[in-house]
């Protein structure tokens, strides 16, 4: 099936709208050294993990503890897809010259790690930089399809298997948070 553009951005917004109220819930009176103001530099994604999957957990209803451990390696898995398929999808916005990106990649920062992109996107946007010849392009093209293909299977195949261990509820809920279709 193929997605329209317009379906992938309303998606991708839809998963930044859900991300940024998770933020938005969290406490924002800690200390800081800059006047007052929160230091968002120091991004942690083990951090923004934990109390996004304890958002969740609260938002579904789940209290007991034996219940949330066998599913939060399911929601876990499909928390991960997600991104990683909605990553390979985004825009590349404000992108530096391949020489400036190729210079900062030791430097990667912990928030740029969390949102990586595909070696396969990674591979075509630097072809299309480097202005290499159509038939390489288009070669590199079909492995960031297929690449992109098998991520939304793999998303799938979790979102099923995490369907099967919820009630009706709690699948509405997940739906709702964008977890599931």
């Amino acid at each position: 099936m193929k997605r329209t553009p317009t379906l992938a951005f309303a998606s991708a917004l839809t998963a930044l709208c859900l991300q940024t109220g998770m933020l938005a819930a969290q406490d924002t009176t800690a200390p800081s050294d800059n006047g007052g103001r929160r230091n968002r530099g120091n991004f942690d994604p083990a951090q923004f993990q934990q109390r996004m999957l304890e958002n969740v957990r609260s938002s579904m209803g789940f209290t007991n503890d034996v219940e949330w451990a066998a599913v939060q390696p399911l929601m876990q898995k499909v928390i991960d897809l997600r991104r990683e398929t909605l990553a390979s999808g985004m825009p590349r916005f404000n992108r530096r010259s391949a020489d400036t990106a190729d210079a900062n990649r030791g430097n990667e920062t912990r928030a740029s790690s969390f949102f990586k992109t595909s070696p396969e996107a990674d591979s075509l946007q630097k072809l299309l930089d480097d202005k290499v010849p159509v038939a390489e392009v288009k070669a590199a093209l079909e492995r960031y399809r297929t690449a992109r293909k098998d991520k939304e299977a793999q998303l799938t195949a979790a979102q099923d298997a995490l369907r099967n261990v919820l009630t009706v509820r709690q699948e509405a809920q997940a739906a709702l948070l964008g977890l599931l279709p």
